[in-house]
């Protein structure tokens, strides 16, 4: 395991310019988000871990070993994390308000995956808005944009 890590940054951040391990490091917080509202209602399902998957293969242009890998690697930064602060601050110090507006649209998404939006799950996503400097206007449209009323989840 801890090989595959090494071998993952070292063809990956050795011949990357500087930006390019900010932009890893982007990635890796915005999976610790997602994967964090995977576990805010104590239920850990296979729909929330497609939608997942699919999510930051989408968001970050990846196959699915390459977002697979990721996504294991955030688990473990997700397990050893005390706070939010360490990722959101690197989120906002990157991403433009569209950008974070589409994160939290997409932790939406996570939460209503599953058809029960649980409060601790409403709870995270505010919590990361605010974290984030999300106008509470955009919030609660990004809300009604992927609620299940809409059918769009």
């Amino acid at each position: 395991m801890l090989n595959r890590i090494k071998l993952f940054f070292e063809q990956h951040l050795a011949l990357s310019a500087p930006e390019d391990i900010t932009e890893d490091k982007l990635q890796l917080a915005t999976i610790v988000l997602f994967l964090e509202m995977m576990h805010m209602d104590d239920k850990v399902e296979e729909k929330e871990q497609a939608i997942i998957l699919s999510l930051v293969q989408q968001n970050f242009s990846l196959n699915a070993e390459q977002a697979a890998f990721l996504i294991e690697l955030a688990e473990q930064q997700r397990k050893q994390a005390t706070d939010y602060f360490q990722f959101t601050s690197l989120i906002n110090k990157e991403y433009s308000l569209e950008q974070k507006v589409r994160l939290i649209e997409s932790l939406w998404k996570i939460a209503f995956i599953d058809g029960v939006l649980d409060m601790n799950e409403e709870y995270l996503v505010r919590k990361i808005a605010d974290l984030l400097h999300v106008p509470h206007t955009a919030f609660i449209m990004a809300k009604n944009r992927v609620g299940p009323e809409t059918g769009k989840v």
